[in-house]
């Protein structure tokens, strides 16, 4: 373990959450630790107007390729810009210290196409409500102003179109049957799709450590930690376990982190191993379609192996009953007719 701990070396700790990690206190404890963080700002936190008034060809553009993107043809691929500012995070009182962030505001293509087709489908499901609701304005199912209105209510909050959708109900003066009249309002249609695709990061890094663009690139990272969580409870099995001394949880975390470390160390020598092809067939029964092997399917496949100890003058035998086992021993260099223990 001394000689682990040498060769690893000590590093930086990057603390990469969701916008709740962004609180006053929060962010007063890792500053005070030297902990580096980098985590969302809230859209409610977000200064009105902000995003409406940001030119995203003006921002820096960032050499990141999403791995949704890798295949796809470069004018297919989801483009990042930042721009930077600072934000100034104040105590709830007047005595607390501020803390002094760093601002990254990210524009990201895909976000901004995902956030026009959403709106485009919301606005054309909530014509439809509308027209029918036109329709059907003075019929039993809505005799009165009342009831129209609380109907278009119901669609508005259920569609979030308040903002842009003007409406208006009269009642005709001799039969009393109401009717609805309403439009969309282009002018708030347009101000909400001038926001589209921009997102904010704060950040404690010092800027020499990390550009605009860099902080984004390591934010990007944050989804391929999180998968390793799903290991602990997962093919590691770490269950909840009560420890009297501090120095056994310490000792705990470290096996657990050993495991994962050769769980994803395998996982990433076999993807290596089958460059350039990203797949492999054979991890399942009468299905042979290639799927990205993952640290769970290459122990399950190297789980059915068999070991047969020595009996009597016959030595110890190596049973692997399939393919993809041969095949996955090969990816990861491993001599399965000379295992360590056979020999000793």
């Amino acid at each position: 373990m001394n000689n682990l701990s040498a060769m690893a070396g000590e590093r930086d700790f990057l603390l990469v959450g969701d916008s709740k990690l962004v609180s006053w206190g929060n962010v007063g404890a890792m500053t005070d630790a030297g902990v580096g963080f980098i985590a969302p700002l809230a859209a409610a936190r977000v200064p009105a107007g902000l995003f409406a008034s940001l030119d995203p060809d003006a921002a820096q553009p960032v050499e990141y390729i999403a791995q949704r993107d890798a295949h796809k043809p470069a004018d297919q691929r989801c483009s990042y810009r930042v721009l930077e500012d600072t934000m100034d995070l104040n105590g709830p009182r007047k005595r607390d210290r501020g803390h002094h962030l760093r601002r990254i505001l990210v524009h990201s293509t895909a976000n901004a196409t995902a956030a026009a087709n959403a709106r485009a489908l919301k606005l054309e499901r909530t014509a439809e409500e509308l027209d029918k609701l036109t329709r059907t304005a003075g019929t039993r199912y809505y005799p009165d102003a009342d009831a129209v209105n609380r109907k278009i209510t119901q669609i508005t909050r259920k569609r979030k179109v308040t903002a842009y959708l003007p409406t208006g109900v009269t009642v005709h003066p001799d039969t009393t049957k109401p009717s609805l009249a309403w439009h969309f309002d282009q002018q708030a249609i347009d101000a909400e799709a001038a926001t589209d695709g921009w997102y904010a990061l704060l950040s404690n890094l010092d800027p020499q450590e990390a550009d605009a663009a860099e902080i984004l690139i390591r934010y990007k990272g944050q989804p391929a930690v999180e998968r390793r969580y799903s290991e602990f409870k997962g093919p590691l099995a770490v269950t909840p376990m009560f420890l009297h001394h501090n120095r056994r949880i310490a000792a705990l975390i470290t096996v657990i982190c050993l495991a994962l470390l050769i769980f994803c160390l395998i996982e990433r020598e076999v993807r290596r191993a089958l460059l350039p092809a990203t797949g492999l067939a054979g991890f399942y029964t009468c299905d042979n379609r290639t799927v990205r092997p993952t640290g769970r399917l290459i122990f399950f496949a190297l789980s059915r192996i068999r070991y047969l100890p020595a009996h009597d003058s016959q030595p110890p035998q190596i049973l692997i009953p399939e393919h993809i086992q041969v095949h996955l021993l090969e990816l990861l260099k491993i001599d399965p007719a000379q295992p360590r223990w056979t020999t000793e």
